[in-house]
């Protein structure tokens, strides 16, 4: 074995190895870096991790491609002619005629592929040390690392080492991918052609957000859903708002249903449903979730505390069980957001080297569903403040009232504000608007903050703009003092 030593052998917990180089991974070496530490970075695929290589980046540039397409349902309501039906265009049919799935995925991964290397060239430029191979922990301040180059071990020493593992796709036994026709959401874009009929399993995020773009691009859709209605964790008038949607724009929706097996045909797909129905299509992906990437790296030899589902124990700032260990990002089960990631590193390895930090508050972290239209959230939910039994009062807005969606013929959608009834203080909102993950950004400072709906609704916006509506929304939740 060859060992990486440590240049600055002088400073207190200087020697930092990171374990996965997502979200996680590079923020936490930035903020290492900067502090004067000594960082190597061990990623097994390439830097940005799956959430820039098969997962975020990819996924959302995708439905970016799709969203043209919905953009131009517009065009007749706005007075343009196309040179195609736009009738005719609605039907599945016509849209795969319109769209090149090869020349899209192309574009797609070379993104993907440009973001990872800017992300390796900030590293090195920031005095990163990068090794790109298959790390695990040889006790608790030890890493070993087989590289992907030659397939030699090195023996990397730290005085802190952080897990940004990751998840990959969750797969049924009984549906195994094949890469082909069964497929996970890291294996779309190996596609050539649009799937003729395409069968999502699970209504969750992913399964939602996919199921939108593919019916979108002019796949005939079915997504599956074992629950009441698609994404069963979001505020429920947004989710009844987005199944609505799609099953407007042609998608079959089967709810309360769960698939039980996927197998392939000399035609295509055949999933069986538990009730004991076939769904046959071209394709199907599953979208049942994902698991931590723990499994068989010396954690649990090391001493680190993991839960039944495999996840890294840590606290609210990023310590797991082990001294000098911290853990970030979705091997943690905290929030699978790339934001939270990237939060939980930079946290982790502030307090590891003694800079000033605070814990991570889950009350103020933004999340944004890219459907079409997408759905934003941030703050207490109306589900969690009603488990809770706190005091609370709400308002919504459809933005087909706002004179800036009528100008842009958007008509789904809405802006609802929770706040406290006596202090008047926001305690949480959702947008369901085309950019909603644009909109979220001032109810975002509002929870973060501690604003009141009057400080919201004082603040002046554009007219004409989306924004508007939710000082409007404020305005309507303002408590008058007798």
């Amino acid at each position: 074995m060859a060992p990486v030593t440590n240049e600055n052998p002088d400073l207190q917990a200087s020697r930092i190895v990171i374990l996965g180089g997502g979200p996680g991974g590079y923020e936490a070496a930035l903020v290492a870096r900067r502090l004067g530490a000594d960082v190597t970075v061990v990623e097994r695929q390439g830097l940005g991790g799956a959430a820039v290589l098969t997962d975020v980046v990819p996924s959302k540039t995708l439905i970016a491609t799709a969203d043209w397409m919905t953009i131009a349902d517009r065009a007749a309501d706005l007075g343009i002619r196309l040179p195609v039906d736009t009738a005719k265009a609605a039907h599945p049919a016509m849209r795969r005629h319109m769209v090149d799935l090869d020349a899209v995925n192309t574009r797609v991964m070379a993104l993907a592929a440009a973001q990872s290397a800017d992300i390796h060239a900030r590293l090195e430029r920031e005095g990163v040390r990068v090794l790109i191979g298959q790390g695990r922990l040889d006790g608790p301040s030890r890493v070993l690392v087989t590289l992907q180059e030659d397939a030699a071990e090195v023996s990397v020493d730290a005085d802190v080492i952080l897990l940004a593992l990751g998840a990959t796709p969750r797969v049924l036994p009984t549906a195994i991918p094949d890469g082909e026709r069964i497929l996970t959401w890291t294996q779309l874009y190996n596609l050539k052609e649009l799937p003729e009929r395409l069968i999502v399993v699970g209504s969750g995020v992913t399964g939602a957000e996919f199921a939108g773009a593919y019916n979108a691009l002019g796949s005939d859709v079915v997504l599956v859903s074992s629950r009441d209605r698609v994404l069963p964790g979001e505020d429920a008038d947004a989710a009844e708002l987005i199944e609505g949607v799609f099953r407007s724009r042609g998608m079959t929706v089967m709810s309360r249903t769960r698939a039980e097996a996927a197998v392939r045909t000399d035609e295509g797909v055949e999933v069986t449903l538990a009730d004991g129905r076939v769904v046959k299509g071209s394709h199907v992906l599953l979208a049942v979730g994902s698991i931590p990437s723990t499994a068989g790296i010396g954690l649990e030899e090391a001493g680190v505390r993991l839960t039944p589902s495999g996840h890294v124990q840590v606290d609210k700032v990023s310590r797991t069980s082990v001294r000098g260990i911290y853990a970030a990002g979705d091997c943690t089960g905290i929030l699978p957001l790339a934001s939270v990631a990237a939060m939980q590193g930079r946290v982790a390895m502030s307090h590891a080297l003694g800079d000033a930090v605070s814990p991570i508050k889950l009350r103020t972290v933004a999340a944004n569903i890219f459907t079409a239209p997408e759905i934003a959230t941030v703050g207490y939910s109306e589900e969690k403040l009603k488990e809770q039994g706190s005091k609370y009062v709400t308002t919504t807005l459809p933005l087909a009232r706002n004179p800036r969606a009528k100008m842009l013929g958007m008509r789904d959608g809405f802006v609802k504000l929770f706040a406290h009834p006596e202090a008047s203080v926001v305690l949480g909102g959702v947008v369901v608007a085309p950019r909603a993950s644009e909109l979220i950004f001032p109810i975002t400072l509002a929870v973060a903050h501690r604003l009141t709906v009057d400080d919201v609704a004082e603040a002046f916006t554009v007219y004409p703009s989306l924004s508007g509506s939710i000082a409007e929304v404020a305005r309507m939740l303002h408590h008058r003092e007798d």
